[in-house]
């Protein structure tokens, strides 16, 4: 079994066009043949404590007037909308007052690869991000074993 891997970004993603030298970018990836809806499925399908995370975030940043959002519906991944879909990518999230945010989940090779972009609009936005840095590590981390956990048991 394999285990997740920080590497770098895949340069057939579309997020690499939006890359500026201010941003900020992560990318992870696991063994597995799942396709990107369906890893992103599980990728957005968030454990209990990391939904509790959540709602204290948007407990905190909605007294700031920054989006708290996390309502599922069609056209999105979790809460986070759907920005475009092939059958090697999906790129989901949004524009804020502090920062755009935007995941990638891709297929290729035999891995799947969720990559992050972060484009801080201020002072708040970096802020906000180094805030939530640690926590989004073990996020990512947590859905990529997840990932890979239901890839293997469809393998058995």
């Amino acid at each position: 079994m394999g285990k997740v891997i920080e590497t770098t970004l895949p340069h057939t993603s579309l997020l690499t066009d939006r890359i500026q030298q201010s941003d900020f970018v992560d990318c992870y990836s696991v063994q597995s043949n799942l396709s990107p809806r369906e890893a992103a499925e599980i990728v957005t399908d968030f454990p209990s404590w990391a939904r509790l995370l959540v709602r204290i975030r948007n407990s905190v940043v909605s007294k700031f007037g920054l989006s708290s959002d996390t309502s599922e519906g069609p056209n999105k991944t979790g809460f986070f909308p759907i920005e475009s879909e092939t059958d090697q990518e999906l790129i989901a999230g949004f524009n804020d007052k502090h920062l755009d945010f935007r995941i990638s989940v891709m297929s290729k090779d035999g891995r799947v690869f969720l990559s992050t972009w972060v484009h801080p609009h201020n002072l708040g936005g970096k802020i906000y991000l180094k805030t939530i840095l640690p926590f989004h590590v073990l996020i990512v981390r947590n859905a990529l074993a997840r990932v890979q956990s239901l890839n293997l048991s469809r393998n058995t």
